[in-house]
């Protein structure tokens, strides 16, 4: 923290962080800026009160001058030593305790998650929350914001949970009172849904397709039929070694939610013990010093699709169909959950709807179509 004359030019130039900061006025004590790594900056007083530490927010950086913040600033720290002015412990900005939850919390999430998260915390939720004290955020200011953001529903929905993993982490660290999250209950945005099912059908001719192929891409194929029989994702299988295949499971190292075990069926086993082991990848590149990139299956895929007659399913949805025929052919959600890999069995819960008749039948051709 340093301590500085504070100039219009001087907050200008003030740049973020990894973590947020703060630097004090010299000609005004207790006054001074504080920079997040969002890049937003808010003028704020800091100040003690019969022992105890009084910090509020005068205003934002922008909306807000810095002759005119000052002289806020001098009046409420004025107002604080003739005993005028509200006295709370240090107040917990939302943009504050969210870099606090993304610091802390985040260190479980992939750097993909992480970016994917931060953007929308700084283009979706920061501008509606931002120097709100966390502690204050009622379920009506969160029902309006959803409400706002009607015309981008995708992006409503995904950033939700963002929201809501912040305001439940605000209640573990003691900023808000247990079970106040004001997001629970929020009911997300209708959408055409892109889960995609394959078909007793289409499973059948899918078989047929990969059965042409298997000779001349052996391992492309291979790719597919463990998608299909494992559901993983396509990174988990893509980014195989052979030493993470024994015992007749996979130990994933590093998959989305993090290490787990994935319990192979005896056809999934045959697809893996029929691939040559030539190095440490499971699906190398051609210069074997990596797995082999995503757009290889991906284009290998585009033509099988085509000629199974599936042209709108994406390798992807070889995960849902293993979903859905592990919970409508008699396991648990939270069964379902662990094997698939999901943090929360919530998300699970939607393959649950589908009819019984259609995918137990489905259960029935993958193991015909891919169990030999």
């Amino acid at each position: 923290m340093s301590t500085v004359r504070l100039t219009e030019s001087r907050i200008e130039s003030l740049g973020p962080r990894r973590s947020p900061y703060d630097v004090r006025d010299s000609a005004l004590k207790g006054f001074g800026v504080r920079v997040l790594p969002s890049g937003a900056k808010r003028y704020f007083i800091h100040s003690q009160h019969e022992g105890r530490r009084v910090w509020k927010t005068v205003g934002a950086v922008g909306g807000l001058g810095l002759d005119e913040a000052r002289r806020r600033a001098t009046e409420l720290l004025a107002a604080i030593r003739r005993d005028e002015a509200p006295v709370l412990p240090e107040e917990r900005l939302f943009e504050t305790v969210a870099e606090e939850v993304f610091d802390r919390y985040g260190r479980r999430w992939k750097p993909g998650t992480m970016k994917v998260n931060r953007d929308y915390l700084r283009n979706t939720i920061l501008p509606r929350f931002a120097g709100m004290n966390i502690a204050d955020i009622a379920r009506e200011d969160v029902q309006r914001w959803f409400a706002s953001l009607h015309a981008t529903p995708v992006a409503a929905d995904r950033s939700a949970p963002v929201l809501s993993v912040i305001m439940r982490q605000a209640e573990v660290y003691g900023y808000r009172p247990e079970g106040s999250n004001p997001c629970a209950g929020i009911r997300r945005y209708r959408r055409k849904g892109r889960e995609r099912f394959l078909s007793e059908p289409e499973l059948r001719r899918l078989g047929q397709v990969l059965d042409r192929h298997e000779a001349r891409h052996p391992r492309k194929a291979a790719f597919v039929r463990l998608l299909l029989l494992t559901g993983c994702r396509k990174t988990e299988i893509a980014t195989l070694q052979w030493s993470d295949y024994r015992e007749g499971r996979l130990f994933l190292r590093d998959g989305k939610t993090g290490p787990r075990t994935v319990w192979l069926s005896s056809p999934a086993r045959a697809v893996l013990d029929g691939l040559p082991r030539e190095g440490q990848w499971v699906f190398p590149s051609p210069q074997r010093r990596a797995p082999a990139s995503s757009a290889v299956f991906d284009k290998f895929w585009y033509r099988v699709r085509v000629e199974a007659g599936i042209a709108d399913v994406r390798l992807h949805d070889c995960r849902h169909t293993y979903a859905s025929i592990a919970i409508m052919g008699g396991e648990s959600v939270t069964t379902a959950a662990r094997l698939l890999g999901h943090d929360s069995a919530q998300t699970t819960l939607r393959y649950a709807h589908l009819s019984d008749r259609p995918v137990r039948e489905a259960a029935d051709a993958l193991a015909g179509i891919l169990g030999s």
